[in-house]
C-alpha cells in the first residue's frame, strides 16, 4: 500500500479553509456563486481576496509561513495522516470533481482509501430528526450494503448518517464518515462512541486538519466529498428543503446515479425523496434495488433469510404481519397471555424480524423467514 502522504502546498490549503472558517462564513450563501463548493473551487489567493479582501495578504503570509515541520507534528499529535491530489493513495473518485479537496486528512485505517471506488461505494444520507421508518431503513440498508462488500459512506450526522454507520458496522463491513470539521474531532459530540467505532475498524476523513471546528459552510462542503466518492447517493428521508438534497444535487453534477426511498405522501420528512423521485431518481426499496442498480440486474443478490422459527414464535409474527403493533394487541388476537407474548416479541426483535418504537409499537422488518421456517 502506498504511504499515506501529502505535499506542503496541499496542507496549507486545509490550514487556510481553517484559518479563513470564519471569514468564508460570512460570506457562503445559497445564492449560485457564493455556495461553498463554488467557492473552494477557487484558489488559495482568489478565496482569500473574495472572503477577507481586507486581511487577505495578513492570512496569506500567515499560512505560507508554517513550517512543514509543523504539519508533521499536529498529524502525529492527532493521530491522523494526510494524502492529497498529487500522490496514489488520493481516490480517483475526487480526482474527476472540479472543486475537489486539495488534501484529504485522515484518522483511522488509510488502506480503507484503496477500497473507495465507485462502483463499489454507496453514499447514505438524509434528514438529521429522522423518523423510526428512516431510520430503520438507513440502518438496513448500510447493513446490506456493507454485507454485499460495499464501501458505506456518510456523514457522522444524527438519524439517517449515523444509522447507516451503524448498519455497516454491525455487519462487520468497511464505512467511511465525512466530517465538517477536523477528523480527531468527534461531531456531533454525542456520537464520539460511534466515532471512536468508526475510527477504530472504518475510516473518518475530512478536508480540515485536527483541531478544525465546524462552520455552517463545512457542512454543503464536505457533503461534495460523499457525492464524489460514490457511485451512488441515497436519499433516505429529507424535508424539502435539506441539506442531504444538496449532496443529491452535486452527486448529479457529477454524473453519478441518485437513488432515493420512498416515504408516505403526507410525511414531511419524505418530501424530499418522494420529489427526487417524480425527477426521476432510481426506486430505492432496499439495498438489492441499490445494488441492481450500480452493477446490474442481477449481478450481487442479497440473501434476507432469518432464523427458523418455532411454531409459538411463528404465529406472534403472523399477528405482527396482520397489523398488531402491540404487545396487548397480539395477546388479544392470540389468546394468550401477555408476559408470553412479550418474551416472543423480544425473541422475535432480537432475531431481527420485528423492530421496537420508543413507544413500544412492534413492526415488521423486510428479514423474511427462510422457506424451511418452522423448527421443531
Amino acid at each position: 500500500m502506498a504511504e499515506p502522504r501529502a505535499c506542503p502546498d496541499c496542507l496549507r490549503r486545509a490550514a487556510l479553509l481553517a484559518l479563513f472558517g470564519p471569514y468564508i462564513e460570512k460570506v457562503a450563501t445559497g445564492a449560485p456563486g457564493s455556495r461553498s463548493p463554488e467557492l473552494l473551487r477557487l484558489s488559495n489567493e482568489e478565496l482569500a481576496e473574495v472572503t477577507a479582501p481586507k486581511v487577505a495578504a495578513q492570512l496569506l503570509a500567515r499560512v505560507a509561513a508554517i513550517p512543514e515541520r509543523q504539519f508533521e507534528d499536529e498529524l502525529s499529535d492527532a493521530r491522523c495522516w494526510a494524502c492529497c491530489r498529487h500522490g496514489d493513495l488520493y481516490p480517483d473518485s475526487l480526482r474527476d470533481a472540479p472543486d475537489a479537496a486539495w488534501a484529504l486528512i485522515g484518522h483511522g485505517d488509510p488502506r480503507l482509501l484503496e477500497a473507495i471506488e465507485p462502483f463499489g461505494t454507496v453514499t447514505i444520507v438524509g434528514a438529521r430528526r429522522a423518523t423510526s421508518y428512516g431510520r430503520e431503513i438507513a440502518r438496513e440498508l448500510g447493513r446490506e450494503l456493507a454485507s454485499a462488500g460495499m464501501t458505506v459512506v456518510s456523514g457522522l450526522a444524527f438519524g439517517v448518517d449515523g444509522c447507516a454507520h451503524r448498519g455497516a458496522l454491525d455487519a462487520g463491513g468497511r464505512t467511511v464518515a465525512v466530517l465538517g470539521c477536523g477528523p480527531d474531532n468527534a461531531y456531533p459530540a454525542a456520537h464520539r462512541s460511534l466515532w471512536r467505532r468508526i475510527s477504530e475498524v472504518g475510516l473518518v476523513i475530512s478536508e480540515f486538519p485536527p483541531g478544525a471546528q465546524p462552520w455552517r459552510w463545512t457542512f454543503p462542503a464536505r457533503n461534495r466529498i460523499m457525492a464524489a466518492l460514490a457511485g451512488m447517493t441515497v436519499v433516505v428521508e429529507a424535508a424539502a428543503r435539506s441539506g442531504s438534497l444538496i449532496t443529491a444535487d452535486l452527486a448529479a453534477d457529477l454524473g453519478r446515479d441518485l437513488g432515493a426511498v420512498p416515504g408516505p405522501v403526507s410525511s414531511r420528512a419524505s418530501a424530499g425523496p418522494n420529489n427526487l423521485l417524480a425527477g426521476g431518481a432510481c426506486l430505492v426499496r432496499d439495498a438489492q434495488d441499490v445494488l441492481d442498480a450500480m452493477l446490474g440486474p442481477g449481478a450481487r443478490r442479497i440473501e434476507r433469510s432469518g432464523s427458523a422459527l418455532d411454531l409459538g414464535l411463528a404465529a406472534v409474527l403472523a399477528a405482527v404481519d396482520a397489523g398488531e403493533s402491540s404487545c396487548d394487541g397480539v395477546a388479544a388476537s392470540l389468546g394468550l397471555p401477555a408476559a408470553e407474548i412479550a418474551a416472543a416479541l423480544v425473541r422475535l426483535e432480537v432475531l431481527g424480524y420485528v423492530s421496537c418504537s420508543p413507544l413500544g409499537l412492534y413492526s415488521r422488518t423486510l428479514l423474511a423467514p427462510p422457506p424451511s421456517a418452522l423448527s421443531i
